[in-house]
């Protein structure tokens, strides 16, 4: 069995939200430059109104595969999440040229609150069994972490940083259009 793809040629109008079993959000960082570690994260929220997009990410549900590295990432070192829960960010403006799109907008991070342009592609309309209208964005920004006050790093015994301060912000995204 095999699945067909629809390229859209606009953003849809209406609203949209996310069906967050069928999305995703992550980060990836590189890590004493030879390799890259990451986390997602598993409560997080994201909608499409009338071409504009939207959402934020809850810090806390951070997964990664070590358990002391969470906690670090937890603390006033990173993400401080005691006073910052969530990751956020809008959009204004979105372009689409075939399947590509571009949204340019803001995202804030501990507080802090900067441009950024996410880029990927967009699928759709596709009805799905149910007879609901669906879009798919995949979609990633690089942001640099320092921006947003999240300086910590390790020095190597070569004088580099253990951490790039370069970070790589995915969303996989199933969008439904609201009832």
């Amino acid at each position: 069995m095999s699945t067909t793809t629809i390229q859209a040629t606009e953003l849809p109008t209406g609203t949209y939200g996310a069906d967050t079993v069928h999305s995703s959000v992550a980060f990836e960082v590189q890590y004493m430059g030879i390799g890259n570690f990451g986390g997602t994260v598993s409560d997080f929220d994201a909608s499409l109104v009338d071409g504009r997009l939207s959402g934020a990410a809850r810090i806390a549900t951070l997964e990664v595969k070590d358990e002391n590295l969470h906690g670090h990432l937890m603390s006033p070192d990173f993400f401080d999440a005691a006073q910052y829960p969530e990751v956020s960010f809008s959009t204004e403006q979105a372009q689409i040229e075939g399947s590509s799109v571009r949204f340019e907008g803001e995202i804030t991070i501990k507080g802090i609150t900067r441009p950024a342009i996410l880029t990927g592609t967009i699928v759709g309309p596709q009805t799905d069994p149910y007879g609901n209208e669906r879009y798919g964005l995949d979609l990633e920004t690089t942001v640099d972490r320092t921006a947003f006050g999240i300086t910590w790093n390790n020095d190597m015994p070569n004088g580099t940083k253990a951490l790039s301060d370069e970070v790589t912000l995915k969303a996989n995204l199933s969008l439904v259009k609201a009832a």
